[in-house]
C-alpha cells in the first residue's frame, strides 16, 4: 500500500482529480447501460458536454445499425463514424446549438413504432439543445440564458425557467419521439442526479409548471425581455407531467454520477492512508460563502492527514466586472478565509474541464498562495470583489488547465490537511 508523501501535497491532489474524472469516462461508463437493438432503427439523437464521448461509446459497442446527431460544446468534438456529432456554443447558445435542436426534432418525429430513440443526455444540454417556444425570439432565448448565469440561481432554479421557455426540453423531446420507443443514458451534472434537471429534462417528465419559473425570475429581480415575460405568463400548455403518454414504456439510466466520481477519489486516498471525510456531492450556494464554511471547518480539526471531498454545484452572484467560474471563485475566497493557515492545500475544479466561461477547469492554492499574490502586487480581497479569480489565479500561475475531458459530472473540491 502506498503512503501519503507529504512533500508532494498537489502531486496527491492532482491524484484525486485524475481519478474523479476517470470514474466518469463514458467510454467506460456507457457500455453497460445499452439496451437490446429494436426490431427497426435505432437513432442516436443527444446533447451536452459528455455526449459525443457517449456517442462513441455506442457506435463501439452497438449491435445492429446506428444512425444519428449529437450536439456538443465548441472542442468536446469526438469523432464518429455513423453518428454525426455538432459542436455549439455554451453557456450562452449559438444559431449552430439552435439549427442543431431543429434537425434533431424532425429526427424525432421521423421515428416509427418500431424504431428506438437513445437519447444521451449530459450537462450542458440546456444551452446546446436550444429552441425557443413559439412566439420568442431565438436573440430572446439567449438574453435570457446570459442573465440568469449572472443571476446567482442554482442550476434547478435556471433550467426551471429554461424548460417552459423551449419547444425541446422539459420533456417535449419525448413527445416528438412517439411512438418509438425511448431508452435515455444520463450522465448526471446535477445535485440529487434529478433527471428533470439534466440538461432540462428534455426526454422525461417535468414536474415544474410556469408559477415555478415565474417565482425564479421574481426571485432573483431577472428583467426578462417583453416576450419572455408573457409566454411565462399566459403560458398556454404546461410542460408534460409523468402520467403523460410520451412516457409510456419510456426508460432512463443513470450512467455516471457525481458521487461515483468522490468515491473513487476517496478509494486513492484511503489507499494512501489519508483520512477522507466526504462532506456531500450535492453542495449548492453562493461559492464564496460555502468556501467560507469549508475554511472553518478544515482548520478546527486535529491531526492528519486528513481529506475533505465535496462535489455539487456552486453559484456565483455577478456584482463585479472580473472573469472567473465558481470553483476559481471558490478557492479565491478559501484562500482568505484560511488565511495562509500553513497546513492546508486545496484544489478545485469543474469534471467537464471549463469552470464557468473560461478555459480553466479550476484553481488551486497553497499555504503561501496570498504571500506569492502579494509579492506579484495583487490585492486578493479587490480581485474576489470584482468577480476577477481567474485574473488571480492566472497571475500566480495557479490556475488547472486540464483541457476538455469529455465528462461532465460537475464540481470536484479536495481539501487537504497535513498533520
Amino acid at each position: 500500500m502506498a503512503s501519503f508523501n507529504p512533500d508532494q501535497p498537489q502531486a496527491f491532489l492532482d491524484n484525486l482529480m485524475r481519478a474523479a474524472i476517470a470514474a466518469a469516462n463514458p467510454l467506460e461508463a456507457v457500455p453497460p447501460h445499452l439496451p437490446s437493438p429494436p426490431k427497426g432503427r435505432t437513432v442516436v439523437l443527444g446533447a451536452g458536454k459528455a455526449s459525443a464521448a457517449m456517442a462513441k461509446a455506442v457506435e463501439e459497442n452497438w449491435l445492429g445499425d446506428v444512425s444519428g446527431l449529437i450536439v456538443t460544446r465548441y472542442g468536446f468534438n469526438v469523432p464518429c463514424e455513423r453518428i454525426e456529432i455538432v459542436e455549439a456554443a455554451h453557456p450562452v447558445p449559438d444559431a449552430a446549438g439552435r439549427e442543431a435542436a431543429s434537425r434533431i426534432l424532425a429526427m424525432a418525429q421521423n421515428l416509427g413504432p418500431d424504431d428506438m430513440c437513445l437519447a444521451l443526455m449530459s450537462g450542458g444540454a440546456s444551452a446546446l439543445l436550444t429552441q425557443p417556444a413559439e412566439g420568442i425570439s431565438f436573440e430572446d432565448k439567449q438574453e435570457v440564458n446570459r442573465l440568469l448565469l449572472r443571476s446567482g440561481a442554482n442550476i434547478t432554479e435556471m433550467n426551471t425557467v429554461r424548460k417552459h421557455l423551449s419547444a425541446v426540453k422539459g420533456g417535449h423531446l419525448a413527445r416528438a419521439v412517439q411512438p418509438a420507443h425511448l431508452v435515455t443514458l444520463m450522465i448526471s451534472d446535477v445535485p440529487g442526479d434529478d433527471p428533470g434537471v439534466i440538461g432540462s429534462g428534455p426526454t422525461v417528465p417535468d414536474p415544474t409548471t410556469f408559477a415555478d419559473a415565474r417565482a425564479v425570475v421574481d426571485k432573483y429581480g431577472i428583467n426578462v425581455p417583453a416576450s419572455v415575460r408573457e409566454h411565462l405568463d399566459h403560458g398556454a400548455e404546461e410542460t408534460p407531467e409523468a402520467d403523460d403518454p410520451a412516457f409510456m414504456g419510456a426508460e432512463q439510466r443513470m450512467v455516471a454520477r457525481p458521487q461515483a466520481s468522490l468515491d473513487a477519489a476517496a478509494t486513492v486516498a484511503r489507499a494512501a492512508e489519508v483520512e477522507v471525510i466526504t462532506l456531500s456531492d450535492q453542495l449548492e450556494g453562493e461559492a464564496r460563502d460555502v468556501a467560507r464554511d469549508h475554511a472553518a471547518m478544515a482548520r478546527a480539526g486535529d491531526g492528519g492527514p486528513r481529506l475533505y471531498l465535496s462535489g455539487g454545484e456552486l453559484t456565483v452572484t455577478m456584482r463585479g466586472n472580473g472573469g472567473g467560474g465558481p470553483n476559481a471563485e471558490y478557492m479565491l475566497a478559501l484562500a482568505l478565509a484560511l488565511d495562509s493557515d500553513p497546513r492546508i492545500h486545496a484544489l478545485a475544479i469543474d469534471t467537464d474541464g471549463i469552470d464557468g466561461s473560461e478555459d480553466n477547469a479550476g484553481a488551486r492554492i497553497t499555504p503561501d498562495t496570498l504571500s506569492r499574490a502579494r509579492m506579484a502586487g495583487l490585492d486578493a480581497k479587490a480581485h474576489l470583489a470584482d468577480n476577477d479569480s481567474y485574473g488571480f489565479f492566472a497571475c500566480i500561475d495557479d490556475l488547472v488547465m486540464t483541457g476538455p475531458t469529455f465528462t461532465n459530472v460537475n464540481d470536484f473540491r479536495a481539501l487537504l490537511v497535513l498533520s
